[in-house]
């Protein structure tokens, strides 16, 4: 063997490369790919806020067996449940037959909300021809993002005799649309010379309703008293409900295939139900000697707040419950557990390179990308899983030959962000993220690749065996 020959040998055994997926792919594989991401874009276009999330994901659970499960029900190996809280959240579980306390849970957390628009409780309002919602913005978004694009009104209403009315209006093809005006680029100068986070202001945000006068000369507000004359009529709404109301408004785009070749899928809410739908899939469809579980929970987008987010003592509770009906000790369980927090990361993007650290930042169709850090600047606000866990993880994906690469969000003092993966390590349980990268994140639109999409799914599975 010549030294050229032995130096590209050992280059090759020694060194790392991120490979597409794609080209790693078998034809049957890449049909699984690409079947698989139907299935998904059916759940997102099921799923536009927290409360639908939970609602499908449910009804995917009972198709495959499985059924609710409450505080202090018994359970047994082999038992496959579900548990809701408050219709915001809902975590998927089956029972396996190893020893808990030795064994553990294999956890894999995401969440279902998404950045949006939230309509105040007091909203309506009319002027200059025009009715209008106020609002105010959920996550982190560019606010001049949502204007000027088709908006539906999804959310839940408990009217003043305690009726909770249901309401989902601009997705089918014979409903209306709503709308955040922007400024003409004609009056815009002024406008176009700030700074882009100031190109809309969150009070301008304000979705137009309606434009139609009320038939009656006598009345004020004519166009807000057609508007509630329609809300009455069809919901039992009157204007004082909108105070124990909880109504977002989202694009009104479905998911699509992106590209000639539809390697891709453009939709709302990839973050984080792109990585939701795979962890609840790998749970539903995998038989496992462990016991697993998957949490899709609300409010990370805020901070993980609240009785929905993951910092509620419910989930904690939950696992504790799942503990003592097989007869464990709930902190042996805790500490022999192990989760994957499954969150998206930022994809390279060329036409944003400077942001990026190309190295060690996530590729398009490379596969999930592992986040063993989040945070910011000095990696603060991270859980930064240790390196064993890491390497245990590891070979399970290479045991089931899943494609997968490292990821971090941006440049060191650029970039940053986090998840829910600290405050499940919190609760002494080995944790790293693991996602899909995304393009566009937190925009009303965002892009992913089908192939990232079934790894994630990939590495779910093998995660769980």
């Amino acid at each position: 063997m010549s030294e050229k020959t032995k130096g590209q040998k050992l280059l090759k055994e020694l060194s790392y490369k991120k490979q597409n997926y794609f080209e790693a792919a078998s034809e049957e594989e890449k049909k699984a790919i690409f079947d698989y991401a139907e299935g998904y874009k059916a759940f997102l276009d099921a799923a536009k806020t927290e409360r639908e999330a939970c609602a499908e994901s449910v009804a995917l659970a009972k198709k495959k067996g499985f059924s609710e499960y409450k505080f202090g029900d018994p359970l047994k190996a082999g038992d496959q449940k579900y548990f809701v809280n408050r219709g915001k959240s809902v975590v998927v579980f089956r029972v396996g037959s190893l020893p808990l306390e030795e064994d553990g849970i294999r956890i894999i957390a995401s969440h279902i909300d998404a950045p949006r628009v939230d309509i105040k409780q007091n909203p309506l309002y009319e002027d200059s021809g025009m009715a209008f919602l106020k609002t105010h913005y959920y996550g982190g978004i560019k606010k001049y993002q949502w204007t000027a694009i088709p908006l539906a009104l999804h959310g839940a209403v408990v009217l003043k005799d305690g009726t909770k009315v249901e309401i989902r209006v601009g997705e089918d093809a014979g409903d209306p649309v709503f709308y955040i005006n922007d400024l003409l680029p004609h009056l815009g100068q002024e406008q176009m010379s700030g700074h882009a986070n100031k190109l809309i202001e969150g009070e301008q945000l304000n979705v137009l309703v309606g434009g139609l006068p009320y038939p009656d000369e006598e009345v004020s507000d004519k166009i807000k008293l057609t508007v509630l004359s329609i809300l009455h009529d069809k919901y039992g709404m009157c204007e004082e409900d909108f105070l124990s109301a909880e109504l977002s408004a989202v694009p009104a785009y479905p998911a699509r295939d992106v590209g000639f070749d539809r390697a891709l899928i453009g939709a709302y809410g990839h973050d984080d139900r792109v990585c939701a739908y795979p962890a609840l899939t790998a749970v539903l469809d995998n038989e496992t000697p462990h016991t697993v579980l998957a949490m899709l929970v609300d409010k990370e987008e805020i901070g993980s707040e609240g009785n929905t987010g993951i910092q509620s003592k419910v989930y904690e509770d939950l696992m504790e419950e799942i503990s003592i009906a097989l007869g464990a000790n709930f902190r042996k369980v805790r500490a022999a557990s192990k989760c994957l927090s499954s969150d998206v990361t930022a994809a390279y993007d060329p036409n944003f390179a400077n942001v990026y650290e190309k190295m060690n930042a996530a590729i398009l169709s490379c596969g999930t990308a592992m986040c063993k850090f989040t945070g910011s600047r000095g990696k603060s606000g991270s859980n930064d899983a240790n390196a064993e866990f890491i390497g245990e993880v590891r070979k399970m994906f290479e045991k089931d030959g899943v494609v997968w690469q490292t990821a971090e969000l941006g440049k060191v003092d650029i970039g940053g962000g986090g998840t829910v993966a600290k405050f499940v390590a919190n609760l002494n349980i080995d944790t790293v993220d693991l996602g899909v990268p995304v393009i566009s994140m937190h925009a009303p639109w965002e892009v992913i690749s089908k192939a990232d999409l079934y790894s994630n799914y990939k590495a779910f599975l093998a995660f769980m065996k």
